[in-house]
């Protein structure tokens, strides 16, 4: 059916400006609400197929067809036996003072505390080590702790410049090292 356009021409003109606009906004607005309603309604059918899909595999988990996938329930164990022993402390503590002698970097006699950790049921060897040298040598130092002994923990770093004009740094390093307990 086709509409003359002398009869679109008078409708307008009997709408006016005002009439005209409206009809425009009304256009937009069922066009934009037709864009919107065309996006939640995909999103609708993705999420119906991820239910039947979910369905499925609870009917097949039911009648024994489809297996989970099974967690290693030894990665604990595993973990814990790759740390050092307890009994192997002193060696870890003198790669700590070997580092720090490569690196020419002066360590003060230390405070070290041993306890258990209750959550875990590890051995920690808390160590709390003044620290004197250059920022560099200190960055490569910390570097190497943690590359060469992976059961250490870096907790805190502390450093600070008598003058601002002096190289050497002094400072604290607070480290928790982690020993299985067999």
């Amino acid at each position: 059916m086709r509409v003359p356009s002398l009869i679109v021409h008078e409708r307008a003109r009997k709408l006016g400006v005002v009439g005209l606009a409206g009809a425009g906004l009304l256009a937009l607005a069922l066009l934009y609400g037709a864009v919107v309603l065309l996006g939640q309604w995909q999103q609708v059918q993705a999420l119906e197929q991820q239910r039947d899909q979910a369905r499925a595999q609870v009917v097949q988990l039911q009648q024994g067809t489809l297996k989970l996938p099974q967690v290693p329930r030894h990665e604990l164990e595993d973990f814990h036996r790759q740390l050092p022993a307890q009994p192997q402390a002193t060696v870890a503590i003198d790669r700590i003072y070997a580092l720090a002698k490569a690196e020419q970097i002066t360590l003060a006699r230390g405070e070290y505390a041993l306890g258990i950790d209750p959550k875990t049921q590890l051995a920690r060897y808390q160590i709390l080590l003044p620290v004197r040298g250059s920022y560099p040598q200190i960055r490569r130092y910390v570097h190497a702790l943690l590359g060469q002994l992976p059961a250490l923990v870096l907790e805190d770093i502390d450093l600070q410049r008598k003058k601002i004009g002096d190289r050497e740094l002094t400072g604290r390093i607070r480290m928790t090292l982690y020993l299985s307990r067999s």
